[in-house]
């Protein structure tokens, strides 16, 4: 589905040649916002890089703004963004500042200016509850402990009420619980136009409401998501936009090159396998040898995670490539993989559960044989991270920017890239590099904020490297008494 499209046709009004002086004069001591948010102070970084980002609004290019902690950066493009009259797309850093400025930052703009502006908010689609794996779940009765039977209870009864099907919702089932796998899709897994909850598909509805929003409020992985696909041709994620605002922009680079890469994880094959029994129960009942097939991808997928090695780390992969231990468990899962591949095509005609399954194994399989294969790419570097029981396989491009380049040449307009860290020494050019940002106006805000008078630097003797297991609840443990002391502050 191309969204794009669909906005061509719609005339958008361009901003007033003074946009940049109300931007500024709204952030000052008179403005709306004074008298709305408790405690506000008037910054003149604020109101100058308010200033600037209203300028490249109207005038459309590429602005690059340092502004350093405090000088409210969040303010200082939404007032601009919201007077400018534009389709404007916000991307942030996380989830969690998405949901801040979606939920805390924007409305209060949108209040004090009395914009009556159409905003929403668009999330992966492993934010959003899938109707057809949920129920699958349900049905199959296949959960691994106690607590996710609970937690399957206390996310079902959420189900069925909730308007949205964001999974941020639901209170009192962690982050990471392995049941969230299991009711969300993923792009390998989802059936598409061929689900029969498409009518009521969470993440349909979620585009649909992007595709009619003046300020659309995503994160960082969706954004490059966007691009990786039209890199690659096929359909796009984001609708259409005058106007691209990249908040913690100094994330930017290395997110574009998960994007830009490709990428195999443990979880996905034990996914694959687990829903090839689950799909296996409600399409092939009679077809025993699948569900043995599917059953044996666990332990080969556990036995290469401990051929990696215990500790936790992040390493070229010519660094564990040749021992013994991990070839041998290369081919057995290689084997593995392909015995379920095998059975998967026969049983792909008996429903498009088992189909989509198919197709998933085909995929992986290709990219096992891309990351532990000969390598012979020198512009792509093949890397593996461990953590816990958990691996992924993946392979990143040396330089990201001609593709990034690219995809801002296909979508004219104003671009702002900004955080409290893009400078390099004085200039902006080591971050521009990497992106391959073509001619851009450079702005640098130092923090109002006195830190010489008002700081003191604690290092605390004996901590472990920070690459070490135990550093964060030994940064913890060091950082208490230093509050306790502070109260807070």
């Amino acid at each position: 589905m191309c969204i794009r499209d669909s906005l061509a046709t719609v005339p958008l009004e361009k901003p007033p040649a003074n946009a940049a002086l109300n931007a500024a004069e709204l952030l000052g001591p008179e403005g709306p916002l004074a008298g709305l948010v408790p405690g506000f102070a008037p910054r003149r970084s604020q109101q100058q890089m308010a200033q600037a980002v209203a300028a490249v609004l109207r005038d459309g290019g590429t602005l690059v703004v340092e502004a350093g902690t405090g000088t409210g950066k969040t303010y200082a493009y939404l007032v601009p963004a919201l007077l400018a009259g534009l389709r404007v797309i916000i991307s942030t850093g996380t989830r969690h500042l998405q949901d801040q400025l979606f939920q805390r930052d924007l409305p209060v703009v949108r209040q004090a200016l009395e914009m009556p502006a159409r905003v929403a908010l668009l999330k992966g689609r492993g934010n959003y509850l899938c109707h057809y794996r949920w129920q699958a779940t349900e049905e199959s009765g296949r959960l691994g402990s106690r607590e996710q039977v609970a937690e399957l209870s206390r996310i079902s009864a959420w189900a069925r009420r909730t308007r949205h099907g964001d999974i941020a919702e639901v209170g009192g089932v962690p982050e990471a619980s392995l049941i969230w796998p299991r009711v969300t899709s993923t792009v390998d897994n989802c059936l598409g136009q061929e689900c029969p909850y498409l009518s009521d598909c969470f993440i349909a509805k979620a585009r649909r409401e992007a595709l009619a929003a003046d300020v659309l409020v995503i994160n960082h992985h969706l954004f490059c998501a966007d691009m990786a696909m039209k890199e690659t041709g096929f359909a796009e994620l984001l609708p259409g936009a005058d106007a691209i605002i990249l908040d913690e922009a100094h994330q930017l680079p290395e997110v574009a090159s998960q994007f830009f890469g490709k990428s195999l994880s443990g979880r996905q094959l034990l996914e694959l396998a687990r829903d090839t029994v689950v799909e296996q129960s409600r399409e092939a009942r009679d077809f025993a040898a699948l569900r043995q097939r599917a059953n044996r991808l666990d332990p080969a997928v556990a036995a290469l995670r401990e051929a990696l090695g215990p500790a936790e780390r992040r390493a070229p992969w010519r660094e564990v490539a040749g021992q013994p231990a991990v070839r041998e468990s290369l081919d057995a899962l290689g084997g593995a993989l392909d015995g379920l591949r095998q059975a998967l095509q026969e049983a792909a005609q008996r429903g498009k559960g088992l189909e989509s399954c198919c197709r998933r194994g085909e995929d992986l399989a290709q990219r096992l044989a891309l990351l532990t294969g000969a390598e012979n790419a020198r512009d792509t570097v093949r890397w593996f991270e461990t953590r816990g029981s958990a691996f992924t396989l993946s392979l990143t491009p040396l330089d990201i920017a001609p593709a990034f380049r690219g995809r801002m040449e296909d979508q004219p307009g104003a671009w702002v890239f900004t955080s409290a860290t893009l400078a390099v020494g004085q200039t902006f050019e080591h971050f521009a590099a990497r992106l391959g940002l073509p001619d851009y106006d450079a702005l640098r805000l130092d923090s109002p904020f006195d830190f010489a008078r008002n700081t003191l630097l604690y290092q605390p003797p004996g901590l472990p490297d920070p690459a070490a297991p135990d550093y964060t609840a030994a940064l913890v443990e060091a950082s208490l008494p230093v509050l306790a002391a502070s109260r807070g502050r």
